[in-house]
């Protein structure tokens, strides 16, 4: 297919610096708060962002600056954040109190080498994007603290900038240690910053907890870097949403909002038609070929791949998906881990489970679910019916309410239909079982032997009336 488009979260378009990142770069991830407003069990960084833990979209953002090591602190659930990241090279640093980000910065010290560069990020700041990054770091090298500060409207929550009259840095105070115009300034703090390892180390071993939450305060360096007459250097950040933190379920539900922003007008921009880019929701890969449209209430998991001219109809869950050109998907389907090929119908109201697998033509009708089957190029089954763990031939005709009937209890049994087959209505195939090519059966029948090619099988009990019989009255109230 031609013209496919992947499209993932779009970065913030900001110039590279002139010169390449130092390799000596150690990046600290600050993971070990508690998220005490997020009410969960689940620890905070371990929260989905369409559909990925907080941590997961830090940490694919700092491998792209290729650092020497990635070192995590954790603290609050840390078994369970170390064993969700246990496939990464990562260095794991315990925060056993919770003291503040200056002295979680100080149990990740240790093993970082005094020449090292050294990246301060947040596990619960998701969207800081690669570019920006690369920015802040041609500001920095060993003789200079390099921070990210940006603008907002409402500043309150955030460490505000003080610069001298000179416009140069001169410290952070936080929200609740500042003044009343303090407060009112506008430049905040966004906690990202880098700084020579040795002089880092020096600043946080001269860190004091004398303020309002008796926490030792990692932008307190900033001061002691102005004091050691060290250069402070600021990157306004361009884009407010890339430095917004996770404090709670209503800032978390506002990154959901950006993030599905971005991914639409990421579709958009690749040519597909959105009915509505609002209620749209990609939460993987989304590879696009050309004219797609996609209806409201769509949900993409995973890696999905559509063809040229697909339709997907609304209230749909497409989950590592591959769908090809020309077909339609109806409303209200959930399909899952399975390839649907060219000019095929599916749904109303269908399910693809694992391992599905539709030649080019077929059509997939209401509450029909395929699981671990091959379905061939041209066959229909268009009405309640259960195909699992079965080869279905070309052409074949499904009847309505068949059922492959592949389980018995221990074991999985296969189901093996002919090109051309026409099975009745309301059959049940009980595995394993082969259909002839051409074969017919009649509808209501059991088939439990093989039936052969290009004949009529028909597998049915006895009709029998009962004389006399009634069907049973419900008694009434204190009747017997």
């Amino acid at each position: 297919m031609k013209n496919r488009r992947s499209l993932k979260a779009p970065a913030a378009k900001r110039p590279r610096p002139s010169r390449a990142p130092s390799p000596l770069l150690s990046i600290v991830i600050l993971a070990a708060g508690k998220g005490k407003r997020m009410h969960s069990a689940l620890p905070k960084v371990l929260q989905p962002l369409a559909g990925r833990p907080l941590l997961r979209y830090v940490l694919d953002t700092a491998r792209q600056l290729e650092p020497a090591a990635l070192h995590v602190v954790y603290g609050h659930g840390g078994e369970a954040v170390r064993a969700a990241f246990a496939d990464q090279d990562l260095r794991w640093a315990l925060q056993a109190e919770q003291r503040g980000t200056g002295h979680a910065m100080m149990q990740a010290m240790e093993g970082i080498p005094d020449g090292h560069l050294v990246l301060v990020l947040y596990g619960d700041v998701p969207l800081l994007s690669a570019a920006t990054l690369r920015g802040l770091l041609g500001l920095a090298d060993e003789r200079t603290l390099a921070m990210l500060t940006v603008q907002l409207a409402e500043p309150a929550g955030y460490g505000r900038i003080l610069r001298d009259a000179r416009g140069r840095v001169k410290a952070i105070v936080e929200d609740k240690d500042a003044s009343a115009a303090q407060s009112r300034i506008t430049e905040v703090n966004t906690g990202v910053m880098i700084a020579q390892a040795g002089r880092l180390r020096a600043w946080l071993g001269r860190l004091r907890n004398d303020n309002a939450q008796h926490e030792y305060y990692l932008t307190d360096v900033v001061a002691l870097a102005v004091k050691d007459r060290v250069a402070v250097r600021a990157l306004l950040a361009a884009d407010e949403a890339e430095v917004l933190g996770v404090n709670d379920r209503r800032q978390l539900a506002q990154l959901e909002s950006v993030l599905r922003a971005r991914h639409a007008g990421a579709a958009l921009v690749a040519g597909a038609t959105l009915a509505d880019p609002a209620r749209f929701d990609q939460r993987g890969e989304l590879v696009l070929g050309n004219d797609v449209f996609i209806d409201v209430n769509v949900v993409f998991e995973g890696r999905v791949v559509l063809g040229d001219r697909v339709r997907v109809g609304p209230n749909c869950v497409l989950r590592d998906m591959i769908v090809g050109a020309d077909t339609q998907i109806f409303p209200g389907c959930v399909l899952e881990q399975s390839q649907i090929g060219a000019h095929c119908n599916v749904g109303p109201f269908a399910r693809l489970r694992p391992g599905a697998a539709l030649a080019d033509g077929v059509h997939i009708g209401n509450f029909v679910e395929v699981k671990n089957s091959r379905v061939g190029k041209g066959s229909k089954a268009n009405h309640l019916t259960y195909i699992g763990d079965s080869e279905v031939g070309a052409g074949v005709n499904v009847g309505a309410g068949t059922i492959t009937v592949n389980y018995d209890g221990a074991s999985k049994h296969r189901t093996v239909i002919g090109d051309g087959a026409s099975i009745g209505s309301g059959n049940m195939l009980v595995a394993p079982v082969t259909i002839g090519a051409n074969a017919t059966t009649g509808a209501g029948s059991t088939i439990t032997q093989d039936a052969p090619a290009g004949k009529l099988t028909v597998a049915r009990s006895r009709q029998v009336t009962i004389e006399g019989w009634q069907r049973p009255v419900k008694r009434g109230p204190g009747k017997e």
